[in-house]
């Protein structure tokens, strides 16, 4: 065993405090890698509040992670100490079913082992990326190119993946009109990239204010969800809304705004049940979707589209320190729009 420095919540309704953890010793086709930056996804406050479900604590959140190959196990030929790699959301999967096979390890028939709170093969329980140090099978270490920083790539292997997998499934790309709803830690590099592959982009949100930086980011339109007259006005517009949004959003109305063979997917994970009418998808042959993460070779398929196209994500730096009140500013929505951890901090 190593040990790394962390920031972990010791119990649950605890505060962010700095520990000593123990980190495997590198099997054969294992990487440890010094983390250097780590993404504050809003799935690393759920976990932590138990709002789904409860935890296993201590717990050390954090899927987003950039950092540099410190050692390298003895049948690892892909990475060498030295190069630039992330971590996003899963450290291991079965891959023997279907589903790993076709390289859609994050839905493993057996379940993916998710990079924190998470049951490993050893029967040890995963600590993530907030963290100096971090032990992982090379089969889920995306190589980070030379053209993007690492503080702007971590949250690419969450909110990045999360957006590029269904953009690409569902055809975003010139000639196509595709709706971001919600301007946040998943939407904002969801537009940098829908506009990156050649689509018209528009921000569906509830508020002003943002309009802005949807321009900024790409984004040709903003348009309010709370005033009637404009979501009238959109009925049939778009090929491909992508909704972001965690709480619950009327089904039926968002459908509406789809052209023929139109497609809306949800990435946001609403804590409850949503209905649609069949009526509102068999007008104008329309699908109702969900998506998770995306597998590792499309997660470096990712990470490479983003470097060649100059997409990172908008982040705010913090230290180890700073973590509790970075939670609770996301819930307050105070963030533009992802913060990043600056892991030399933990020193």
């Amino acid at each position: 065993m190593s040990t790394a420095t962390a920031y972990a919540l010791l119990s649950a309704n605890g505060v962010f405090e700095k520990t000593t953890i123990e980190r495997r010793e590198l099997r054969p086709t294992d990487v440890r890698i010094a983390i250097k930056f780590a993404g504050i996804c809003h799935s690393d406050i759920h976990t932590a509040r138990q709002e789904w479900g409860t935890s296993s604590f201590p717990l050390v959140p954090g899927h987003e992670i950039a950092g540099i190959v410190e050692e390298v196990g003895s049948q690892v030929s892909r990475l060498s100490p030295g190069d630039r790699v992330g971590v996003g959301c899963m450290v291991n999967s079965c891959r023997e079913c279907e589903n790993c096979l076709a390289g859609e390890e994050q839905y493993c028939a057996k379940g993916n082992i998710g990079t924190y709170n998470s049951k490993d093969v050893d029967d040890t329980i995963t600590l993530g990326g907030y963290s100096t140090t971090i032990v992982v099978d090379e089969h889920f270490v995306a190589s980070i190119p030379e053209g993007i920083s690492l503080e702007h790539a971590a949250p690419l292997l969450c909110a990045g993946i999360t957006m590029y997998s269904p953009l690409k499934r569902w055809g975003a790309g010139p000639g196509k009109r595709v709706a971001i709803l919600g301007l946040g830690g998943l939407g904002h590099v969801g537009v940098k990239i829908a506009k990156a592959m050649g689509a018209e982009v528009s921000i569906l949100s509830r508020s002003t204010g943002k309009e802005v930086d949807a321009a900024r980011l790409g984004a040709s339109n903003f348009y309010i969800t709370e005033d009637r007259e404009t979501m009238r006005s959109l009925r049939n517009h778009f090929d491909l809304i992508v909704n972001t949004v965690s709480a619950p959003i009327k089904v039926d109305s968002f459908l509406s705004l789809l052209r023929f063979n139109g497609v809306l997917t949800n990435v946001g994970v609403s804590p409850e049940p949503m209905s649609a009418r069949f009526s509102s998808l068999a007008q104008n042959n329309r699908a109702l979707a969900a998506s998770g993460i995306g597998g590792m070779r499309e997660t470096q398929e990712m990470l490479n589209f983003c470097a060649a196209h100059g997409v990172g994500a908008e982040i705010e730096v913090i230290s180890g320190s700073e973590i509790d009140a970075a939670y609770d500013r996301v819930v307050a929505s105070d963030v533009r729009y992802r913060f990043v951890i600056d892991i030399s901090t933990f020193h």
